[in-house]
């Protein structure tokens, strides 16, 4: 026997279940990764690894920064005085994650804080904020990783060593 009462609860629920599912599928498609480009030479990789640092010590940030190739192979490497000495293998370890993934190290961190924990079984991941995929006309050339302070900090530094690479340059969000 049909039950009104007990239906509209029921119809309430319902909606509340898919309403998420509703929502994403409304969103749209995330671009596809950039292709991978000719990697970064060192001059460009110092280039950006100092404007990292500069912003680190500007706002009082004792960080290191790592810059890699598109291949993920360490090109140049810097840390400030009195940096944490974990903080160099970290930085080097979200450059690599950055470029591998080809996405900031903070959209894995994110992906992960919204519940998909199955992304910590990536491998060679380093799911934190502050590696950043260096792009040049639409290539990716290699990734800066930053580490040292907290995760939003080292994410602004390694912004700022995007910025370096000048016109043409840019990080997928």
């Amino acid at each position: 026997m049909f039950d009104a009462r007990r239906a509209v609860p029921l119809a309430i629920l319902a909606l509340v279940a898919l309403a998420p599912l509703a929502a994403r599928a409304q969103q749209a498609p995330a671009p596809p990764p950039p292709p991978y480009g000719a990697p970064i030479g060192v001059e460009a990789a110092r280039k950006v690894a100092t404007a990292a640092l500069a912003e680190g010590k500007k706002n009082g940030w004792s960080v290191a920064a790592a810059v890699v190739d598109s291949g993920g192979h360490l090109v140049y490497f810097e840390r400030s005085d009195g940096t944490q000495y974990g903080s160099a293998d970290v930085s080097i370890g979200k450059a690599r994650t950055s470029s591998a993934f080809r996405r900031p190290t903070k959209a894995i961190e994110d992906v992960i804080a919204g519940g998909r924990t199955a992304y910590l079984g990536l491998p060679g991941a380093v799911p934190l904020e502050g590696g950043l995929p260096l792009v040049v006309d639409g290539k990716l050339v290699g990734a800066v990783g930053v580490s040292g302070g907290t995760s939003q900090q080292d994410g602004v530094c390694a912004q700022a060593g995007v910025a370096a690479l000048g016109t043409g340059a840019s990080a997928p969000k």
